[in-house]
């Protein structure tokens, strides 16, 4: 009589690389689609990364340009400022120095007259260093050529020793504020006499005949 150890059962045996219940072995190598998936993947994501890259680089470009545009109007917008500033000081001044050409031409009509004396010469010479300070200049001067631009013609006369339109005396100095005109210079005018033969030309004739002899034959 056999005894039979309780619990235990007696099992078949089963061969290396089989399965049981007669399933077949899986194949542990990964097919060529498992193996292609990885690298396709990391293909995608750096194609997805390339693209968002490119956007921000033309973003970041937009954005320069916006911000270069920007600051080019802002330049622009702190010149014209300046310069309104500029032109409105000029005007407020060439203003104020008109106001004064009167108490000017008293002063030099005292100056003339012998009559800037005492006090009244000390103020008189500290309005014009205060004026000549803000930039304002004197012009005109007997002699000098005629010029319609920066001189007002009051009398007008012949005279034979000059060659062109001569300002021959100064009845009111002119006055200029850097590049403007506040007042043109009040002269009075000689032009050459009809017919009459220039100065200069007379002289060179004279000359002439002097240097010229008589001519042996």
């Amino acid at each position: 009589m056999t005894e039979e150890t309780p619990g235990f059962e007696e099992k078949p045996d089963v061969p290396s690389g089989a399965t049981p219940d007669g399933a077949e072995p899986k194949d542990a190598t990964p097919s060529p689609e498992e193996e292609a998936s990885p690298a396709g993947d990391s293909v995608q994501t750096t194609a997805g990364l390339t693209a968002e890259l490119d956007q921000v680089r033309t973003a970041l470009s937009e954005r320069t340009g916006d911000l270069q545009r920007l600051q080019a109007e802002y330049q622009n917008y702190r010149r014209r400022v300046e310069r309104d500033r500029v032109a409105v000081k000029e005007i407020a001044v060439a203003g104020l120095l008109t106001e004064l050409l009167p108490v000017l031409d008293d002063v030099g009509r005292a100056r003339e007259h012998g009559e800037l004396v005492g006090g009244f010469k000390s103020v008189a010479e500290s309005l014009e260093t205060v004026v000549a300070k803000l930039g304002l200049q004197q012009f005109g001067k007997e002699g000098e050529p005629f010029d319609p631009t920066i001189h007002e013609a009051l009398m007008h006369s012949y005279a034979p020793d000059v060659t062109e339109d001569t300002c021959v005396a100064i009845l009111q100095p002119g006055y200029r504020f850097g590049e403007r005109t506040i007042r043109p210079a009040r002269v009075a005018v000689a032009e050459p006499q009809p017919g009459a033969t220039p100065a200069a030309a007379t002289e060179e004739k004279t000359d002439d005949e002097e240097s010229g002899g008589t001519e042996e034959v």
